[in-house]
């Protein structure tokens, strides 16, 4: 997979992107991160990329001949790929995006910066916009390191258990069940018995419930859409009574 992002910090991703599965999935040719400085593509002797809005008021806004040239001039036009631009106003980036964006053979991150960016970017050069989170950041570049993590882990063959992904919270459109290792017993906090048991059926209907309860627990609205048996929405009710109780 071919991972373009067009900043204007490209130094701020380098870090990042040399260290853990990132760093082994690009040594083992399963991703290729490339950054653009697309202040390169400005022609004129002090290589503006941003100037005041039409209008007036506060902030610059990126300029749009130098990004649509950078893009257009790496993923062509119309794009071959999707380009997302990174955005408060976007929708809020989720796992559903990061498995589809996955999918694809390439694709393309525009990292705001300033004030915002010209609403040309939006309407013609950018085929979706996605934000991490009700919040704003000074950049657009920690969230495009944020979609390239939760992106490239869903990649074929970047995490070395296939299986670990799909068990991750969100992943299945619940929290993930409580986690446990070695020692057994620590302080006064033993595992729980039916995990150090031995019966896999009986470690799986365990943690299936645990993963209800927690999402029930902490978020209760990814539960409208999930796909419950009769015995689960029974330990669902048995749970809203038991957090409801005084």
């Amino acid at each position: 997979m071919q991972i373009h992002i067009f900043t204007l910090f490209p130094q701020m991703c380098v870090g990042p992107f040399g260290e853990s599965i990132i760093a082994r999935a690009v040594a083992r040719g399963l991703l290729t991160i490339h950054l653009h400085q697309f202040r390169d593509y400005t022609h004129d002797r002090h290589h503006t990329v941003d100037d005041a809005q039409y209008g007036g008021g506060p902030g610059m806004v990126l300029k749009p001949e130098p990004l649509f040239e950078a893009v257009e001039s790496v993923v062509g036009a119309p794009p071959s790929c999707p380009v997302v631009l990174l955005t408060p106003q976007g929708k809020v980036f989720s796992q559903a995006h990061a498995k589809r964006l996955s999918a694809q053979p390439a694709i393309a991150l525009i990292c705001g910066h300033y004030g915002g960016v010209d609403e040309r970017i939006r309407e013609h050069l950018a085929t979706e916009e996605l934000s991490i989170g009700d919040y704003v950041l000074s950049g657009g570049e920690l969230a495009a390191m944020v979609v390239v993590d939760a992106v490239a882990r869903l990649v074929p063959g970047v995490l070395g258990d296939e299986e670990s992904a799909g068990e991750d919270s969100h992943a299945t459109g619940i929290l993930q069940h409580p986690l446990y290792t070695r020692p057994a017993q620590f302080r006064d906090w033993p595992v729980p018995d039916v995990l150090l048991s031995g019966d896999h059926q009986a470690v799986a209907k365990w943690r299936r419930r645990q993963a209800l309860l927690r999402t029930l627990a902490r978020r209760p609205d990814l539960l409208e859409n999930a796909a419950l048996t009769d015995e689960e929405r029974r330990w669902l009710e048995e749970g809203k009574a038991r957090f409801c109780s005084p």
